[in-house]
């Protein structure tokens, strides 16, 4: 089971036609967060990090920054703790609104995600993957997905895989249209988002 053929080609399309009418009104946007970013942290605007895609590879991910250069070095490494010191004057807030994820429009136009699908996970990640969990990668990682909706970050890493199965296997454009609908909800709400994710959690793939 999972998204047949024909329904993975309107997908596309409609990923194209989402992606590029976001592009065009969301610029504005885009340069607003761009010079915040730049003024109040040394440092690059856009923070890139190399993401599992479908069936297995590796692409380049696209965030708008929001920790120091570096953080994954430091400090809960992945995860996260409350007030975290590692995140820059304005990271908070577009982690809180979900506007670090923007730039990942681009990662849709370039064909590497869509706008609904499994959250792309790490390298290291993936090698800790069942088999069966590696079915999450059939299909293009999304910038937002069941498992979003479901608790974000609240819930384990090993439960979300199973959301992201459930989907595909499960998989219709109502389903991606409820998705989204209920993206903006989360996000205006910050349902689900923690700050205190430990690593152990991040790595948990096999407890549940």
């Amino acid at each position: 089971m999972g998204i047949r053929r024909g329904q993975e080609k309107l997908k596309r399309v409609l990923d194209l036609v989402m992606a590029i009418s976001s592009i065009i009104i969301l610029f504005p946007l885009f340069i607003v967060i761009a010079i915040l970013i730049k003024v109040t942290s040394p440092g690059p605007i856009i923070y890139k990090q190399a993401r599992v895609g479908q069936d297995g590879k590796i692409f380049t991910l696209y965030k708008f920054r929001t920790m120091v250069v570096g953080a994954e070095k430091m400090g809960a490494g992945y995860g996260m703790v409350p007030g975290d010191p590692r995140l820059t004057p304005c990271g908070a807030f577009l982690r809180r609104f979900s506007l670090d994820e923007l730039p990942q429009i681009f990662n849709v136009l370039k064909g590497e995600m869509s706008i609904v699908g499994p959250r792309p996970a790490l390298p290291y990640q993936v090698q800790m993957y069942t088999e069966e969990q590696k079915g999450r990668m059939r299909v293009r990682p999304g910038i937002t997905g069941l498992a979003q909706i479901k608790g974000r970050n609240e819930i384990p890493w090993s439960s979300r895989i199973k959301l992201d199965n459930w989907y595909i296997d499960n998989y219709s454009l109502l389903l991606d249209f409820k998705i989204i609908f209920l993206t903006f909800f989360v996000v205006l709400t910050g349902r689900g988002l923690r700050q205190d994710q430990k690593s152990e959690e991040v790595e948990d793939f096999q407890a549940h």
